[in-house]
């Protein structure tokens, strides 16, 4: 994938902003169109003209017609990774990835309608399906290098721990199943944990917010999603567990 991480530019700069515009016409005029026609008959050509740029700008973004299905959201991930790092240093780690998420997600309510044109294209597509799969699963495991970072630990393997599981990563992913297996190997599990369930609660707040928007704002969701995780996923008040708040 051709380098648009803006490495020269001061973050929230002109020239970053003017980056992140481009790509995020580019992402949204190509699932428009996949939407509308199918993602095997929308071409550089017709999504270039859509997003007004030329096809070899299109390039600088990305590297082939299907990353700009699959590549959603990559540099937003980025900037998650890099705000992780830039944390202060007493805050707790689960803390510090839920503040970097929160905001990455605040405009979430507005690209509800491209999202869900997304999913429906990856639907329709079994094989940019499986592709995608393997860059979320890759980008959950940069996320674990990250925390293992911020933690200043997870970058041995335990002497005695199993072997990783190859990756699921489908052929002509972007990751590299042998790569991914030596990373996972270089990780303790915690910072692997917490990337997985970070991961997780923001999918599955999403998942519930979208069959109750009317109820209540997404960020509001979120937020109670991490105060659960917070708080070691005890059983609310009044559940039908038994269990009851300050009670084990």
């Amino acid at each position: 994938m051709q380098d648009v991480t803006e490495e020269s530019a001061p973050p929230g700069g002109l020239r970053e902003r003017k980056k992140r515009a481009t790509r995020a016409a580019l992402v949204e005029a190509a699932v428009r169109l996949a939407a509308e026609h199918g993602a095997e008959n929308v071409t550089v050509e017709a999504i270039s003209e859509a997003a007004g740029v030329s096809p070899r700008t299109f390039f600088n973004y990305f590297d082939s017609r299907d990353d700009v299905f699959v590549m959603i959201g990559a540099d937003s991930r980025t900037r998650i990774r890099d705000a992780v790092l830039a944390a202060p240093a007493n805050l707790p780690p689960l803390q510090a990835l839920r503040r970097a998420m929160a905001a990455e997600l605040a405009e979430v309510e507005q690209q509800h309608e491209l999202w869900r044109l997304h999913a429906e294209v990856l639907r329709r597509s079994p094989r940019l399906l499986v592709r995608s799969l393997g860059v979320y699963a890759s980008d959950e495991l940069g996320l674990a290098e990250t925390l293992a970072e911020r933690l200043g630990a997870g970058t041995s393997a335990e002497p005695n721990s199993a072997p990783a599981e190859p990756t699921s990563a489908p052929a002509g992913s972007t990751a590299s199943s042998a790569d991914d297996v030596s990373r996972r190997l270089a990780l303790d599990l915690y910072p692997r944990l917490l990337a997985a369930v970070g991961v997780t609660a923001v999918r599955v707040a999403f998942e519930h917010w979208c069959v109750r928007q009317e109820e209540r704002p997404f960020a509001d969701v979120f937020e109670e999603a991490f105060d659960h995780l917070a708080a070691g996923l005890r059983a609310p008040t009044g559940t039908s567990s038994g269990t009851v708040d300050g009670q084990d």
